[in-house]
């Protein structure tokens, strides 16, 4: 494995537009993520810049050094309409070389100047050490904090997400975050079958999410892209072999078929029923004026609480 290194670099953009998903605009302040989590969808991207998508996705971690001046640059022009921008929709912009390069606060320092709305996905509670930008932000646009959280059970967690903030821990930054009136959400996803997909796993995820006074929660399930489902696989034939045989039978290709997500998303949406959670997803709002599992490979498919494994056939 290669020794953990930061590069910096200099981008010449950083406001991404982004089509088929649900937000308009992106940012990433950082390439590669330390967090290595084995389902990491983002992890072909460092193929582009000729490292593999293993070991050097999560050791060699591209650090955009001139970021903040890049972003107030794009939110000064004329054409910039305010939209609202995800930060960190493929690395966390609060891994660990976060506390060093404090990029994505001075990231944030610029959303402020421009009151411009935006979203935060992370895994991290250094969030917090930035509430002071957030809260001011907030009384005049639209702000929210997702925490990404696959599970609450801490051996699967050190397994998934080696690096990564205990789920109890992100859950108490959520509280703290959600008591400052930010808005808050949890990201439970992806939905691991066999691992996380039955309804105990998700109800402890969503149980918790509600005792923070999180307020939108929603999920989906595991996407195995080619340069991903490789690096999947080979944790499970390590940590999980005895279902590998059902993965094989059950993603055929990058999604599982469509009779299983469809009964995941009716399991996730009947716990977010029952724990109070009745929007998904906060609104896209603009700028403001200031303010004056049982498994998924067991028995019984008919009950609420069984696994899944009928929608492989």
């Amino acid at each position: 494995m290669p020794r953990y290194a930061v590069r910096e670099i200099a981008c010449k953009s950083l406001i991404n537009r982004v089509v088929g998903m649900p937000f308009g605009w992106s940012i990433n302040p950082y390439r590669g993520c330390r967090h290595a989590c084995v389902y990491c969808y983002a992890r072909p991207t460092h193929e582009y810049l000729g490292l593999n998508a293993g070991d050097e996705f999560q050791e060699v971690i591209f650090a955009k050094t001139n970021a903040a001046q890049i972003v107030r640059r794009e939110l000064s022009r004329r054409s910039w309409k305010g939209g609202c921008v995800a930060i960190g929709t493929a690395t966390d912009p609060y891994q660990q070389a976060e506390s060093r390069y404090r990029i994505t606060r001075g990231i944030l320092d610029a959303f402020r100047d421009h009151r411009n709305p935006l979203t935060i996905t992370t895994k991290s509670p250094m969030v917090l050490r930035d509430m002071d930008i957030l809260a001011d932000l907030a009384q005049s646009a639209s702000v929210t904090v997702q925490m990404t959280v696959t599970t609450m059970d801490l051996r699967l967690w050190r397994e998934l997400e080696p690096t990564t903030a205990k789920p109890a821990d992100r859950m108490k930054a959520l509280a703290r975050l959600h008591q400052r009136g930010i808005q808050t959400a949890v990201f439970l996803s992806p939905i691991l079958p066999g691992l996380t997909d039955d309804a105990d796993h998700l109800e402890a995820v969503i149980a918790r999410a509600r005792d923070a006074g999180v307020d939108f929660l929603w999920g989906g399930s595991l996407r195995l892209g080619p340069v991903v489902r490789d690096y999947y696989l080979d944790y499970l034939d390590r940590e999980h072999a005895e279902l590998m045989e059902p993965y094989d039978r059950l993603y055929r290709g990058t999604y599982a078929p469509v009779s299983y997500r469809e009964r995941i998303q009716q399991r996730l949406d009947d716990l977010r029923s029952r724990y109070g959670f009745v929007d998904e997803r906060p609104a896209e709002k603009e700028r403001r004026a200031p303010p004056a599992q049982l498994s998924l490979f067991r028995a019984d498919p008919d009950s609420s609480r069984a696994p899944l494994a009928a929608a492989s056939a």
